[in-house]
């Protein structure tokens, strides 16, 4: 297994030792997170089992032909023997083929027990050796899968280290020119016509969205290496989930969209990040109204239940398949994955709030119908 803190990890490329912080590895000069994608494709699409059916050790050979195989009992007496059993059958009286060649005078007991007790020993060697074949198979089979998931795992830190170091870099240049554009804004760089104003103020807009989104991959980074630090304090939900939706509310109305805020009167306090849970419901809110076309609705509820409380975000949107839930909250991944898609976004989202909400010891439930909406929703314990 390896280890998330270790300084050196192995490039894909060449498998030469390479420092956790190079971009680039030094000896083969490969990009090292284009090389972890790469690799990780290739080892996904070569699976692990032979999908090819195992054949049969041996054949089971029933007592008469083992007789007939050894020279105990001629092809004829057998032949006439199983018209006799046949007919006995018939008639409702069954006896084993050993016991009627005995009755009949065709063999001896101790013949038959002979032969019996060697096809029995055969099968028991037989069992015996397919047990070891199969015993070695699972032994392979689990060193395959034990360096499959070393190997996915440094895979996976090539690609959360190239995150880090890039977003950080961002991260200043980023503040450099939103600083600017304050500036410019705010009159101190010259006066401005209106036209220039106005595009002054798209420009902050974008380069706000710009760096919500690296802060956010930096908290990924972080949260996807074991780093997640949480300021826990006694809330109530009620002021994460205002803040979110007035947050939201702009986009709610853009969108023709209905957002209702059902917080339930007296509810009480729990331990949670504030910060951290406001943006956890405002990516539900976000998502809610991403999905849902003009006209629809979206529902924030805060409902005690059973010594939780539980906040459940709720709309009449395009909904979710069944069996493609899980995907949403992988990171990067939208469910359109199409260069002509009809929605934005990074799908980094979702996986963060998943990580932001198993470490308040809790899990994201999602209840969905295709054509008819999709419910989010967790729950964090109550205080007494």
């Amino acid at each position: 297994m390896l280890n998330l803190k270790t300084k050196v990890i192995p490039c894909p490329n060449c498998n030469q030792l390479v420092s956790r912080e190079e971009r680039t590895c030094p000896y083969c000069q490969s990009d090292l997170a284009i090389a972890a994608v790469i690799a990780e494709r290739a080892m996904s699409a070569s699976p692990l089992f032979s999908s090819q059916p195992a054949a049969p050790e041996m054949l089971v050979t029933r007592v008469g032909d083992l007789l007939v195989q050894e020279g105990f009992l001629a092809e004829a007496d057998l032949h006439r023997a199983l018209d006799v059993q046949k007919e006995r059958s018939q008639q409702g009286n069954h006896i084993r083929i050993g016991q009627l060649l005995i009755e009949m005078g065709l063999i001896r007991p101790d013949a038959l027990d002979q032969v019996v007790t060697q096809h029995i020993l055969q099968l028991q060697e037989a069992l015996t050796q397919s047990n070891q074949r199969l015993e070695n198979q699972v032994q392979q089979r689990t060193i395959q899968l034990q360096n499959a998931l070393a190997k996915l795992s440094e895979l996976n830190q090539l690609k959360l280290n190239f995150i880090s170091n890039i977003s950080h870099e961002l991260r200043m240049p980023m503040q450099f020119l939103i600083g600017y554009l304050d500036l410019m804004n705010g009159g101190a760089l010259g006066k401005m016509t209106e036209q220039q104003a106005k595009a002054v103020d798209s420009m902050m807009g974008a380069s706000s969205q710009l760096q919500r989104l690296i802060e956010d991959l930096l908290q990924f980074s972080s949260a996807a290496d074991g780093n997640l630090p949480l300021d826990m304090a006694p809330i109530t939900l009620d002021m994460p989930v205002n803040t979110a939706v007035s947050h939201t509310q702009p986009k709610a109305f853009a969108r023709e969209i209905t957002l209702n805020n059902d917080l339930y009167p007296r509810i009480p306090k729990v331990i949670a990040d504030n910060q951290k849970i406001t943006w956890v419901v405002e990516q539900f809110l976000d998502n809610a109204i991403k999905f849902t076309p003009a006209g629809g609705k979206v529902r924030i509820e805060t409902i005690p239940v059973r010594g939780d409380v539980t906040v459940k975000v709720t709309d009449t949107g395009i909904g979710i398949p069944q069996n493609r839930i899980e995907e949403i909250f992988e990171p990067f991944h939208q469910l359109d994955g199409s260069t002509t898609r009809s929605y934005g976004g990074t799908g980094l989202g979702l996986a963060l709030a998943r990580n932001i909400v198993e470490a308040h010891g809790s899990t994201i439930h999602v209840d969905s119908q295709v054509g008819e909406g999709t419910c989010f929703s967790f729950a964090l314990p109550a205080l007494n």
